[in-house]
Order: structure tokens, then C-alpha cells, then sequence
């Protein structure tokens, strides 16, 4: 993937904001100090992370997350909407500004389903370009799925000698079959990558189709149908995953912290609490039959929930259902990261700043 910085020409954009000036040429320890940030505009959220290397990863200095909804009403159209972009404008500018303020001389900027499906999406992100000062790259299924990996295959269980990851977004949802680090000790998780796809399907999509606000258990079986259709080649090609020893599931989404901040009661949500932990398939059954009991007041009005995301919960946890069916499994482990982190790892790496040089 290419080095989303703007060029260091001086001209600035319409509304008067300067690009962001390219990574700076540092050596050795200063590298290290030299800020990184990775945002991530899918069809949900937009998500910024700010980080620093550190000798053995990186130290996050500040983020940012706001559900803007972009792809609303792709599911019937197959345009972005006017008030969606205002929306997402308004975010991409918050980031942008978070971006100078930390002296960002590196980033990453990405756009994800519904850029890709949408008729105007190349126009959408001229817009960012020219009027917020951001150079969005619009990210192939492929790059989407590796970047998940990336992010999350650090939380694999050592032992397995098989992981099934996914990532279950706005638009898609994408997984892949990893062979575990015994079979395969490389550094870089995407080279043990035996089997991915992406599906077209995410939580606002399934939501839009199938309503989100008041869904009963027939209406909840009937998107796990659609989702498991759209899962079967991917499953077929991944039979095996599932009878290596120690196998498991390794989730990252909005829906499966959600899962595990029920699980845990959590009065609000606490990432160092989720981020990590291990469910077994009971726990998860009993998360997602407390989920489907709720009303959609009661969903909004739960902290670890929330208004934005009440009436897509229920799609996302069919969709994880789904994958649960496919690839039974005693055990799943909650991430609470993805795109971001493995966009933030592979500019790292690329600038080698974990080289014994660079750190010394």
C-alpha cells in the first residue's frame, strides 16, 4: 500500500488547510519519537489512532472514534448520501486537526465498503482531499482482510495450531484461516494467511434489509441464513480449521466487544478489561440470547451500547453467529483492535524502527 502523506507542496486547500507534510528522514533513537497515525473510515465508524514506537510495539498518544455512518442507505442505493458525507467531513476534520496537534509526520488514511460500493465514492474522496486536506485511499478487500490480521493476530492462542479471525464492519465483514505460530514462526502474521475472503455483508447493510430495531428470533435466524449463505465457500475452502488442536476464534468489531462488555457486566465500557479475553461458547450463547431479549430502548440505554449503535447490534451478532456455526469452537478471544493497529505495525516495520540500529 502506498504512503497516504500529502505532498509537501505549499499550496493549501480550499478551505485553507495545508496537507500534512511527509515523514521526516530520522535516524536512530530520534525515529523512535517521530508520530505515527492510522485512521480508519469504514462504513460505520471513523477511528483515528496516534501513536509512537516503543522498543517492542508502540505507545498510543491519542485517538479518536465517531460513528458517522457513511454508508447509510447503500443498502438500497448505491450513492453515499449528502447528510452521511456532512457527517463524515465533520470527523475526518476532528482527526485531521488531532493529526497537526501531535506533529504527525506519517499516516495512513483509509476508506473501506462504502467508498468501494458507492457510485460517488472517487468523488467523495476528491472532496476530502481538496476541503479537509486528507488523502483517503480506497482499500481493496484484500489490504482490508491482511490489515485485520495484522492488527489481531498478536491475541492468537501460541498453542493453536489453527485460528479462524474475522472483523465484522459496516459494509463487510472480513475473516481469514491462519495456520498457528508453531506450523508458521514468521513476524509477519499475513504469511500464515491459508484462506480469506471478504463478504459483502456488515452490520448496517444486514440492518437496513432486515431491521434492526425490534428484531425477533425468526427475523435474527433469518439474517444468520442470509450471512451463512454468503459464508459457505469461504467455509468450505476452511473445513479443516476447525479440527486442529487448540483451535479457536479470534473476533475484532463493535459487536464482539459488545458481547464480552455484556458478558463481563460492565456498567461502561473498559478496554483494558475486554481487549484480550477469552469467552467460552456458552458465555457468548448466553450474551447473545440476553442481546436478542432486549428491547431497543433498553439497548440504547446501555453505556457499553448506546443510542448509535442500539438498532445494529442484533445484525452484528447474526453475523457472528454465523461464523460460530461454520467453525465450532470452545473458545473466543475479544480484540478490541483491527485496521488501525495493523496499519500502524506495517509503517513501523516499513520504517524500521524495531531494527537493532534504530533503537539503539
Amino acid at each position: 500500500m502506498r504512503d497516504e502523506t500529502a505532498a509537501a507542496a505549499p499550496s493549501r486547500t480550499p478551505t485553507g488547510a495545508a496537507p500534512l507534510q511527509p515523514p521526516a528522514q530520522l535516524p536512530g533513537r530520534d525515529r523512535r519519537r517521530m508520530a505515527y497515525a492510522a485512521l480508519d473510515l469504514g462504513t460505520n465508524n471513523c477511528r483515528l489512532l496516534i501513536a509512537e514506537p516503543t522498543f517492542s510495539g508502540f505507545r498510543v498518544i491519542d485517538a479518536f472514534s465517531r460513528i458517522v455512518r457513511l454508508g447509510e442507505g447503500l443498502g438500497t442505493s448505491d450513492r453515499l448520501s449528502e447528510p452521511a458525507i456532512e457527517r463524515t467531513v465533520e470527523a475526518l476534520r476532528i482527526c485531521r486537526t488531532k493529526m497537526q496537534a501531535r506533529g504527525v509526520r506519517r499516516a495512513k488514511v483509509i476508506a473501506t465498503e462504502a467508498c468501494r460500493l458507492a457510485v460517488n465514492g472517487a468523488a467523495f474522496v476528491d472532496r476530502v482531499r481538496r476541503g479537509v486536506g486528507l488523502d483517503l485511499e480506497i482499500v481493496d478487500r484484500q489490504t482490508e482482510a491482511y490489515l485485520a490480521v495484522t492488527g489481531c493476530a498478536a491475541l492468537a492462542d501460541p498453542l493453536a495450531e489453527s485460528v479462524v479471525i474475522f472483523d465484522i464492519g459496516g459494509g463487510s465483514t472480513e475473516i481469514a484461516w491462519l495456520d498457528g505460530e508453531a506450523a508458521n514462526p514468521s513476524t509477519d502474521p499475513t504469511l500464515r494467511i491459508r484462506a480469506w475472503d471478504s463478504l459483502p455483508v456488515g452490520v448496517v447493510t444486514l440492518a437496513e434489509r432486515h431491521g434492526g430495531a425490534e428484531v425477533t428470533r425468526r427475523m435474527f435466524e433469518g439474517m444468520v441464513e442470509e450471512v451463512a449463505e454468503k459464508l459457505s465457500a469461504f467455509a468450505l475452502r476452511a473445513a479443516a480449521a476447525a479440527t486442529a488442536p487448540h483451535f479457536h476464534l479470534l473476533g475484532t468489531s463493535g459487536t464482539v466487544t459488545t458481547i464480552a462488555a455484556m458478558h463481563l457486566r460492565l456498567a461502561r465500557y473498559e478496554r483494558r478489561r475486554v481487549d484480550g479475553l477469552w469467552m467460552n461458547d456458552d458465555e457468548v450463547s448466553t450474551a447473545i440470547d440476553d442481546l436478542l431479549d432486549t428491547r431497543l430502548e433498553q439497548r440504547a440505554d446501555n453505556p457499553c451500547i448506546g443510542r448509535d449503535r442500539a438498532d445494529l447490534v442484533l445484525a452484528g451478532c447474526a453475523i457472528l453467529e454465523a461464523i460460530r456455526r461454520a467453525f465450532p469452537s470452545e473458545r473466543l478471544r475479544i480484540a478490541d483492535r483491527g485496521l488501525r493497529e495493523g496499519l500502524l505495525m506495517n509503517m513501523m516495520r516499513e520504517d524500521g524502527v524495531w531494527n537493532r540500529k534504530a533503537v539503539r
